[in-house]
This record gives C-alpha cells, structure tokens and sequence, in this order.
C-alpha cells in the first residue's frame, strides 16, 4: 500500500532532481547522498545499489519531468532547430544557422547515448554509493573551478570579446538587414558556428553525468569554457544537449516504471514529476539569467566542501 512517507520520498527526490540536474552541482550525486544522511526506510527505498529499490523507477519519471520543463522553456528554440532538422533532411544540404545547429545536437549527443548504454549497470551497481558520490562531487567541484579560472581566458574566439570564458558580453549579432538579433536567436546563430568536432567534445563532457557527485551540466560547461565559449553560450549550449539526452534516456527506462513491483509507486512517481518539472523550470529560468554575467565558483566551493563531509562522514 502507498504511504504518505512514500510521496514525501519523490517530492523531495523530485525537488533535488529539479535543482541540482540543472545546477552544476549533480542530480545523481544529491540524490545518493541526501536519503543516505535522513537514514532509515529512506535510505532503503531511495538507494541505487539495492536491486529491491523503486529508486530507478522514480529517477525515470523525474528524468523525463526534468526534461519536458527543459522543452517548455526553450520551446521556440526547439520549433526552429527541428524546423532546420526537417528542412536540411529534405533539401540534403545544411545552410542556416538553425539546420547547423540540429545537426550539431545530433552529433554531439552520440558520445553520451552510446556511454549510458554500455556504462550503465557499472556505474549504477558498482558507484552508487555515498562515499564515491561524495568524492566525485569533490571532483566536481575542482573541475568547475579549474574550467572558471582557466577555461579560454584571455582567447577571442568565433568573434567574441577578448576574455571569453570568463563571462564578458559577447559581441552582438546582426541580421542581413544590419539589425540587431534578439537575444535567444544570436546565442544560436553563435552556437551553430561550432565545429562537429568541438560539439562532440563538449558533448562527450556530458558521460560525467553518469558518476554519481559529477555533474552532467557542469561538465559541459567546462568544456565549453575550455572550448572558448562564453558562460552565458556555455551554458546554453549545456541545456539544449541536456534536453534529448534527459528525454530520449527517461523514455528508454520508462517500462522499468511499468513493472508489477513498482505499481504502488505510480502515483508517488507523478506527484514528484510535477515538483520535478516546477523545481527544472525555474532552475533553468534563474540559471541562464546567472550565468550571463556570474561565475561557477560557488557552485565549486559547494561542491568541494559538501563533498568532503560526505566522504568523512559515510567512510
């Protein structure tokens, strides 16, 4: 029988889901350690490692929650580069910014799917525990400070601003008309200028988000930075990988959620997708708003510090 404890369970996963998939600061890492430290029935329900869990079954409604409030914000965007996708597929030629830019998700999300397949079960058996969380969002938090204070400072790259990387403005950008592009549509037109080459590479950051305490938007960030992109277009381009990625990853575990012994937590699962959703919607509003003119180095401090008290604490 569903408990009252069982929807506080998911409402809370739902909620540091919502956060911290989005925040760079891991979704998979908090959601090991933070029912580790309350203990008890939830450190049993809400544990990777534990076969018996209903753990992979939540994940994968909050996955695709976390995703479908990704799709809802950057809506307009995803009208235009699907557009790009359907237009350059019939023509069989890739000439706008936005048919660039479909073809450049598509590629570089290829590294990150191939890894979820075959690391999966390691990763899922092997690291889910909370000391290993704890110290791969130490890890974490070193690569962030690592890629703000020397991701591409002092570059100028694909026309930016002399300092790209450390979250100057980036210089602005003109229709054929000579009239300035809104903001959304410049950060794609710059975007789009990315080599498949480079895509991939920022793309492949995102296999970090396997390991439980690394995080998947903020290892793609950091390649971005040491790709000479700034934090506002680093960012971006994180959110707009993450997307298919979260989805196309919620949807493939989907029937995990349908099986018999997971049917008590159907109706948990949805109240929790919902926090999910809420919680990833204004993540991502209040980030892309951050990241055009502030750092990742409290995100690194957080990190840094909340991992080693995990670490002491659960070894």
């Amino acid at each position: 029988m569903t408990t009252i404890e069982h929807y506080a369970e998911a409402m809370v996963l739902g909620l540091i889901q919502g956060v911290t998939e989005l925040f760079p600061v891991s979704s998979l890492g908090h959601s090991v350690l933070i029912p580790a430290y309350i203990g008890g029935q939830w450190a049993s329900d809400l544990s990777m490692t534990n076969p018996k869990s209903p753990y992979l079954a939540l994940i994968v409604a909050l996955h695709v929650a976390t995703a479908l409030a990704l799709l809802v914000f950057f809506r307009d965007d995803w009208v235009r580069i699907v557009r790009g996708l359907v237009s350059s597929i019939r023509r069989k030629q890739i000439r706008t910014p936005y048919e660039k830019l479909a073809w450049l998700l598509v590629f570089s999300t290829i590294p990150v799917g191939i890894a979820g397949v075959v690391l999966d079960k390691l990763l899922r058996t092997d690291l889910g525990k909370p000391v290993y969380a704890g110290a791969f969002l130490m890890l974490n938090g070193l690569v962030l400070y690592a890629a703000e204070k020397g991701g591409a400072k002092g570059k100028s790259r694909g026309g930016r601003r002399k300092g790209v990387g450390t979250g100057e403005p980036t210089v602005r950008e003109l229709d054929k008309n000579g009239r300035e592009l809104p903001p959304d549509i410049a950060a794609d037109v710059r975007l789009s200028r990315l080599s498949v080459k480079t895509g991939m590479v920022v793309g492949a950051a995102e296999i970090a988000g396997l390991f439980p305490g690394l995080s998947r938007s903020g290892a793609t960030i950091a390649a971005g930075l040491f790709k000479g992109l700034s934090r506002e277009d680093a960012a971006r381009f994180a959110f707009l990988l993450a997307t298919p990625v979260i989805l196309l990853a919620g949807l493939y575990k989907v029937p995990t959620l349908m099986q018999p012994q997971y049917s008590s937590w159907i109706g948990p699962a949805l109240a929790g997708s919902v926090v999910a959703f809420i919680a990833s919607y204004f993540s991502v509003k209040f980030l892309v708003r951050y990241f055009e003119n502030k750092s990742l180095i409290p995100f690194a401090i957080y990190c840094g510090v909340f991992g080693l008290i995990s670490v002491v604490y659960f070894a």
